[in-house]
């Protein structure tokens, strides 16, 4: 069961931490993400973090968003500075066990495989 929360509605430029407690997932050989979907368009996988500690960005986020995970609190973040218009969305967290190769992540989260768990969702206004 993961649940996110943290989203709402800021202005442009603003920011948001997003957060997704990872009850009921333990594995050591993980991948956990962040994707959203905005209306009318299609899944966009965003972030991921592995149980090795690597960290991957889509572009359209690389530079503004940053992932990271507390493993004693079994919770995972997304901080998302500077916001756009653009990034109005639902955001989703998600989490997969064993993780594909890292090349592979973001495309196959973004198919909306290589995650076997998935929160409900919070949503994300950026008003303009």
């Amino acid at each position: 069961q993961l649940v996110e929360s943290g989203g709402g509605s800021v202005h442009l430029g603003g920011s948001l931490r997003l957060s997704c407690v990872l009850s009921g997932f333990t594995s050591d050989d993980y991948a956990i993400g962040w994707f959203r979907r905005a209306r009318g368009k299609e899944r966009e996988a965003l972030s991921a973090i592995t149980s090795g500690g690597s960290t991957l960005y889509a572009e359209s986020v690389k530079g503004r968003f940053t992932i990271s995970n507390d493993n004693a609190k079994k919770t995972m973040y997304l901080q998302m500075n500077d916001l756009q218009p653009e990034d109005t969305a639902v955001y989703y967290c998600a989490a997969g066990s064993p993780p594909p190769a890292l090349g592979k992540l973001l495309r196959l989260m973004g198919l909306g495989s290589a995650m076997n768990y998935w929160g409900e969702g919070t949503p994300v206004t950026v008003s303009s």
